[in-house]
């Protein structure tokens, strides 16, 4: 009987558990990071021009998390892999800090280990950031 109140309790104790929502106060936020679809070279590309961020609305994985505001009061970064050979890469952001002048964007590469066993199918990862500042954009 113990071990079975002690289940329960270790299940509502996990259940209550809070979820991860993206804070609207951040800095930035990851809106997709795929492992294909990117395109062929590798590149950053900073978005700041309204007509530029409105592109992105065309990508069905972006045009529902992307608001008018938004659009008017932040900038977007699309952060290109290029072609890979294998899957078990990724691309992705290690930090952002802000300055008095700019927003540093620090990138980070993951590969798949030497050794590790991966598929064998061409892929191009990416993936598009939103930064909530209209200050320029520096990528590391």
């Amino acid at each position: 009987m113990k071990k079975v109140i002690s289940v329960l309790t270790v299940f509502i104790l996990i259940s209550c558990g809070s979820t991860k929502t993206s804070d609207p106060k951040a800095l930035y936020e990851v809106l997709t990071e795929q492992s294909d679809g990117g395109g062929n070279i590798k590149f950053f590309e900073i978005l700041t021009e309204p007509n530029e961020i409105k592109m992105l609305e065309n990508d069905p994985l972006l045009k529902d998390k992307m608001k008018q505001d938004d659009i008017n009061n932040s900038n977007y970064v699309i952060l290109n892999m290029g072609e890979k050979n294998t899957g078990g890469y990724s691309i992705g952001v290690e930090k952002v800090e802000e300055t008095d002048k700019n927003i540093i964007i620090t990138v980070k590469e993951k590969s798949p280990a030497p050794d590790a066993m991966t598929m064998q199918v061409i892929t191009y990862p990416y993936t598009v950031v939103k930064v909530r500042s209209k200050k320029e954009i520096i990528i590391k």
